[in-house]
């Protein structure tokens, strides 16, 4: 979908626009370190193209295929509260704020981070463009994960390096204040924050990368590095289904299943993602002696997502209780039990409203089924106290229940 580069009435870059140059870049940036990324929206796009050839309008219910061409979610990792709150700045000035709680501590294989997404939150901004960047911050002071000695280590691992330059964090702060930049100003950020998130060069410490995977190759891949970096970008689709049979047609290696609820007759509800396996990707070492050496890490992969309605509380808690066999055959019957979201439009007919958020199950399982290490938990130790307002006191700013927001492009 086009936007106008500038506010006629300001001169200013908007946030909708900073939000889509941004979301443009790091796809070019990633599509050049991760080829395969770039065959996984080749794909979805072809299926995309069939589905709205064969559905008509019908394939637009959940969303114009011009949003879903340009439609995005990323995925990064931080370790310490700060940059957390360093990256809602950044995110803020492309009008993105963040939406949920996630504990992924909790999934049935245990992954030592809690998340939020940064999205939209305006109707009319999420169909510009709903650029949506899961972020993941690393639980330092869990002791099922990490005994005092390592937590000290990192600790002090992450506090000596810094993922963003001042000239960005200023720029940021700048764009939310008079919402939004000159052309240069915005030029300048995009191209600051899409490196940001780019692959660093810098060689990776061997035997501390070595000593956090054997504990989490999440863990390793925030706490071993000196950077931050785009773990996957991921396109939508709108039959996963058939995504997944075309790529494993071309040779390239998926993750065992569909994450999310199983494809069935009744209406497509909440989330469903799956991704190619995690590629060896060339990185230097540096060797307990000193000297450098090339190796290989596996951390990036390439998810795709196809998105359903959203459900109420009352329809998220039978889906996680019962499934989604417990749920009515029909659309007017989800609506009349109260299960999911609709709105009507002018002639009285029920339009959903899509999906915007995450399943951290789903996460989990993504996660898991790309990680190179099963890690070591330790169940007997304590868990280190995290939860919606905590982190809303690290991102310093509001974090968003996502259900009121349904329920307001509701009514």
């Amino acid at each position: 979908m086009s936007h106008p580069v500038e506010d006629d009435r300001t001169g200013m870059v908007g946030a909708t626009e900073l939000r889509a140059r941004f979301a443009r870049s790091l796809s070019t940036l990633y599509g050049t370190e991760v080829p395969a990324y770039t065959t996984l929206v080749e794909v979805s796009e072809a299926v995309n193209a069939d589905v709205l050839a064969a559905m008509g309008p019908e394939a637009e219910r959940l969303g114009s295929i011009e949003r879903v061409t340009a439609e995005r979610h990323g995925a990064i990792r931080v370790g310490t509260p700060d940059e957390l709150a360093q990256v809602a700045r950044i995110f803020g000035a492309c009008g993105m704020h963040p939406v949920g709680f996630y504990d992924l501590r909790e999934a049935d294989r245990p992954v030592p981070v809690v998340s939020t997404a940064f999205r939209p939150v305006d109707p009319a901004e999420l169909a510009a463009n709903p650029f949506r960047v899961f972020t993941s911050l690393l639980v330092v002071d869990d002791r099922r994960f990490f005994d005092a000695t390592t937590q000290a280590r990192l600790e002090e691992f992450l506090a000596a390096r810094r993922l963003f330059p001042d000239e960005l964090l200023d720029l940021a702060d700048l764009a939310e204040k008079q919402e939004g930049l000159s052309s240069y100003d915005a030029g300048r950020f995009v191209e600051l924050a899409t490196a940001s998130f780019a692959l660093s060069p810098e060689p990776v410490d061997r035997a501390w990368y070595d000593h956090l995977e054997s504990i989490s190759s999440v863990a390793a891949d925030i706490g071993g590095v000196t950077s931050t970096h785009i773990n996957h970008l991921t396109p939508r689709v709108l039959d996963i289904d058939e995504l997944y049979r075309r790529m494993t047609e071309r040779g390239i290696t998926m993750i065992d299943r569909i994450q999310g609820p199983p494809r069935t007759s009744k209406p497509d509800v909440l989330l469903r993602q799956t991704s190619f396996r995690a590629l060896a990707e060339p990185r230097a070492f540096r060797e307990p002696d000193g000297s450098v050496v090339q190796g290989e890490l596996r951390v990036r992969f390439g998810e795709v997502e196809a998105r359903g309605v959203a459900l109420t509380p009352e329809g998220r808690a039978l889906y996680d209780e019962r499934g989604i066999d417990a749920f009515p055959d029909t659309e007017p019957e989800l609506h009349d039990a109260g299960l999911a979201y609709y709105r009507r439009d002018d002639d009285g007919r029920l339009q959903p409203i899509v999906y915007e958020d995450f399943l951290p199950t789903s996460a989990a399982g993504i996660f898991a089924s790309n990680l190179t290490s099963d890690g070591a938990v330790d169940a007997r130790q304590r868990a280190a106290a995290r939860d919606a307002a905590w982190l809303q006191d690290a991102l310093a700013r509001p974090l968003h229940d996502p259900y009121p927001l349904y329920a307001a492009q509701a009514d």
